[in-house]
């Protein structure tokens, strides 16, 4: 008999409090005696804070505090992913020294929101203006401005992944394309500002907020404060979408907290609209100078890729990690014979570069694809003949790659062929250019193991603790670090609590989100992990409160507990319901300590700790059909196809979802979304988002190739949707504009760039 919940399209229990108005975000919190703060953010780029007057700040009715760097000279935040040659390993929350416009220089706190904003407008700020450098290729340059001079250099780290003798390797391979690509910096943009509300009261600091990982901020804070971890607490209920841009704690929340423990008063800050592009950190800004070299069959000898990242004014908690991600998964799904990547991150007088869905891979998607659609051109292969050739087989696999990956499982070909089915061109007379683009990629999930992060300079541990219990009267409850974030993680959990336990669902409640409550979860719920690494933990939680049950009724029934089912609330003797036993029953003398067999221990409670023995690698493969009007450059998108593989689906809708709304994001990487820079470092915050306009019909299908690695087979999908559309959707621009092909390079495509490029083509 098959799961009654894994495996099916259970409607997510989430959604019942979201769509009704009863959810529970950070910035609704409300507590007696609640203040409010308004951060001072620099107005310049580059410079120094030599005063800071809040005089007339304090004139206004209402105001609480003003606090000033001169107030929280000691409080760092860590940077938790620490690259080669880092020489910051953490940053001041408050600094005089200005390094991006929009950087915290102050804090008013007032007993009311507009209170605080108004006299926030009055500090009087002397600066001293420095020059802004923009641009990480300019930043690099003998004559750029220094943002640390002791370091004589902009550049943050820079370090080489592969084979040395890959250069080699290309010069003497029969065909080579090279190309260089840029990727704008762009923001995750939840429905959900970042919020927080601090309470310190009898030595405690509780922490209201808006988080992907409430253990992590409750880490952090307490180090910064220099407080027992035990004396703070992090609530994270409802969160309204993070991408990345909530996984950790930034300047303005600590801010907020240390004003609470300065006026023993509850304290809320969020994050204005405005404020969003200068103060959530951004993601993606990169440049690749990349080559492939194939022989004279198509089959691929090379690649190599030298990648130059904008990590803006600091390394910030992911520090350059995007890029070593980037670095690890440029042969994506194919065989190499040598790879070999070389990571720069500078430091620009921009916003800190922060996490972004998808995380790095679809920047190296992009690149890998483009090159490997312009060699199919120039050597007139069929794209998909060439991706055939040269992907890796099913039985090829587990494969390690020149990079250090160690791919578990799955069946790349059929990804890609299965993709070619699905695809129907748009074909229809109104003027424009029609093409169909596709991309293939490997996904890193399941962010663990413990031990690989600490070699790869990652301060956090990758395992993950659920702990399981079955009440007296049968119902269970499931606890995780992990966080919903409103990727339906609250739903997944029970729907495998309820089969490897065996009971309805709607007996199994799922905590989450309390640092309180729930077991410590050193990342929370980032990086496509929180199925595979809290789903394989509950999975064997189950497995140990399935067999405890089964031990003491088979005590009772005196029968082999091999003998014994579980179902309709009972645990019964196969072949024989009259012998059996209620789940209740079962529970209540459990917890009574009635009737055990020898050597088992009164309660029914499971905790167990997954630390997975290595990450699992989901795949797939996009096509987009798109129309670009060649007299205005607009490109629009009009078909759009996934296949994916995460391994065990346990609810088919919410992959579906996860796989939809990630492309929806991604095609603004591709067509629409940048944050962009004056000279002086003054952010232009025009920011055009993807609407329903912009995104077609998504159709998805899914494989199933259980992983190895977890319990249960599941793989991550988190970030799935994103990683393809930048790559299929320039590859289809591409093949509609042919005679531009090898300079469609950069995204975002927006109609002025890409009427520039159609203005400016070669002639003959």
């Amino acid at each position: 008999m098959g799961d009654a919940y894994v495996g099916k399209s259970t409607p997510r229990r989430e959604d019942a409090r979201l769509l009704t108005g009863r959810s529970r975000y950070a910035a609704g919190v409300r507590l007696p005696g609640m203040a409010h703060a308004y951060v001072v953010r620099s107005p310049i780029a580059h410079g120094r804070l030599l005063g800071c007057d809040a005089k007339a700040a304090w004139a206004v009715e209402g105001v609480l505090d003003v606090i000033t760097p001169a107030d929280a000279a000691d409080l760092f935040l860590p940077c938790v992913s620490v690259a080669p040659g880092q020489q910051i390993t953490s940053y001041r929350v408050l600094d005089d020294a200005i390094r991006y416009a929009g950087q915290p220089l102050a804090v008013v706190v007032a007993r009311t929101p507009e209170a605080a904003r108004d006299a926030a407008d009055l500090v009087d700020l002397e600066l001293d203006e420095l020059p802004a450098v923009i641009g990480a290729e300019r930043a690099m340059r003998d004559d750029a401005p220094l943002l640390y001079p002791d370091w004589g250099t902009n550049v943050v780290t820079d370090f080489t992944l592969g084979d040395a003798d890959c250069a080699a390797a290309i010069e003497g391979a029969e065909h080579v394309v090279e190309m260089t690509f840029r990727m704008a910096r762009i923001s995750p943009y939840p429905l959900e500002p970042r919020a927080v509300v601090a309470s310190y009261a009898d030595d405690e600091l509780t922490v209201h907020i808006s988080s992907q990982a409430p253990h992590h901020v409750r880490e952090h804070l307490a180090d910064a404060f220099g407080f027992v971890h035990d004396r703070v607490r992090v609530v994270t209920r409802d969160v309204g979408g993070g991408f990345g841009g909530k996984e950790h704690v930034y300047p303005d929340e600590a801010l907020a907290c240390l004003a609470s423990i300065r006026l023993g008063r509850p304290v809320s800050w969020t994050e204005s609209p405005g404020d969003r592009l200068i103060a959530t950190l951004p993601a993606r800004a990169a440049t690749h100078r990349a080559r492939l070299a194939l022989d004279g069959d198509g089959r691929f000898v090379a690649i190599y890729a030298d990648l130059i990242g904008d990590l803006g004014a600091h390394p910030g908690n992911t520090g350059a990690s995007t890029l070593a991600v980037t670095a690890t998964l440029v042969p994506g799904p194919y065989r190499f014979d040598r790879v070999a990547v070389r990571v720069r991150g500078v430091a620009t007088t921009t916003t800190p570069i922060g996490s972004y869905r998808g995380f790095g891979q679809p920047e190296g998607t992009l690149t890998r694809e483009r090159l490997i659609d312009e060699a199919a051109r120039r050597l007139g292969i069929d794209r998909i003949e060439l991706r055939l050739r040269n992907l890796l087989r099913p039985e090829e696999l587990p494969y390690t790659t020149r990079v250090y990956q160690a791919y578990d499982s799955g069946d790349y070909p059929l990804a890609l062929r299965t993709l070619c089915d699905l695809v129907t061109p748009v074909e229809r007379d109104d003027g424009r250019r029609r093409g169909v683009g596709y991309s293939c990629h490997v996904e890193t999930t399941g962010l663990g193991p413990s031990m690989e992060m600490k070699d790869a300079g990652m301060l956090a541990g990758g395992y993950e603790t659920a702990i399981l219990r079955m009440e007296q009267d049968a119902s269970v409850v499931v606890s995780s670090g992990v966080t919903g974030i409103g990727q339906g993680i609250e739903t997944a959990l029970a729907q495998l609590a309820a089969d490897r336990v065996g009971v309805p669902i709607e007996r199994v409640r799922v905590v989450l989100g309390d640092t309180a409550a729930t077991p410590y979860s050193s990342l929370g719920s980032i990086a496509s992990r929180s199925m595979t690494i809290a789903g394989g933990a509950l999975t064997e939680a189950a497995a140990r409160l399935r067999a405890k049950l089964l031990a003491i009724a088979a005590h009772r029934l005196e029968a082999a507990p091999a003998d014994l089912e579980l179902a309709e609330g009972v645990v019964r003797v196969k072949g024989d319901p009259r012998a059996s036993v209620p789940l209740r029953e079962l529970a209540t003398s459990a917890w009574r300590g009635w009737d055990l067999p020898e050597g088992v221990t009164p309660g029914l409670e499971e905790r167990v700790s997954y630390d997975p023995a290595g990450y699992t690698f989901a795949y797939g493969a996009h096509a987009a059909a798109v129309a670009v009007d060649p007299e205005t450059g607009a490109v629009e998108v009009e078909g759009y196809w996934v296949v994916n593989d995460a391994g065990v689906l346990v609810n088919p809708a919410v992959v579906t979802g996860q796989i939809q709304g990630g492309v929806a994001q991604s095609i603004g990487m591709a067509l629409t979304e940048e944050i962009v820079y004056s000279d002086d470092g003054q952010p232009i915050t025009d920011y055009f988002l993807p609407t329903t306009r912009e995104v077609p019909d998504i159709q998805v299908v899914m494989l199933q190739t259980p992983s190895p690695h977890t319990p249960g087979g599941m793989k991550g999908v988190g970030e799935a949707g994103t990683i393809g559309p930048p790559a299929a959707i320039t590859n289809a621009v591409a093949a509609a504009l042919p005679e531009i092909s090898e300079r469609i390079t950069d995204v975002p495509l927006t109609p002025s760039a890409l009427w520039s490029l159609l203005q400016t083509r070669p002639s003959g």
